[in-house]
């Protein structure tokens, strides 16, 4: 039993590092992508590597965090569900609800990257604090602390689209397109 949880504790923490670097990835290759005002068959690919990327991540991720939720159930019971796994499981829950809305066009580029990146990053930050042993937290204070770094995400993002457009139209109108 402790080599399951040890081998899943490994793979989930794999699949997290491998979704904030591809995360972070995906937002870049999106900004270059749309710097220049359309998205080329070469920018496209390096996008679609990436995005197949976050997916395995996540197929990682949701296989070894059920597998961990069975385990801990069977040996803490209801006491495995802490404030961190109740916290885990809502971003796990966020990533896979907005990819999916993003995938089939119903999350709009105002929201879906900022969520998908602030999730991502905070999915990144809670797994650092187990070596710390902080699992046990107020959820109420994770959903704002989590609230507020989406606010600053979605505004960073937004901001950062808004000055690629204006300084896409900039070029436009100068001719130097």
């Amino acid at each position: 039993m402790e080599l399951l949880i040890l081998v899943f504790s490994v793979l989930l923490s794999a699949g997290i590092s491998l979704g904030v670097g591809a995360s972070t990835l995906a937002i870049l290759n999106f900004f270059h992508a749309i710097a220049d005002g359309k998205i080329d068959l070469t920018e496209r690919s390096f996008m679609g590597i990436t995005y197949t990327t976050l997916r395995v991540a996540m197929g990682i991720i949701l296989t070894s965090a059920i597998a961990l939720a069975i385990l801990g159930l069977n040996i803490k019971g209801e006491a495995f569900f802490t404030g961190y796994v109740a916290a885990q499981a809502l971003l796990i829950a966020i990533l896979f609800l907005n990819s999916f809305l993003m995938t089939v066009r119903l999350m709009p580029s105002t929201f879906g990257p900022a969520i998908q990146a602030s999730s991502w990053y905070s999915l990144g930050v809670l797994s650092a604090l187990v070596p710390f042993g902080i699992t046990h937290f107020n959820f109420f204070l994770f959903l704002f602390i989590y609230g507020t770094f989406l606010f600053f995400a979605i505004s960073l993002i937004n901001s950062i689209m808004a000055y690629l457009k204006e300084k896409l139209e900039k070029n436009t109108q100068s001719g130097s397109v």
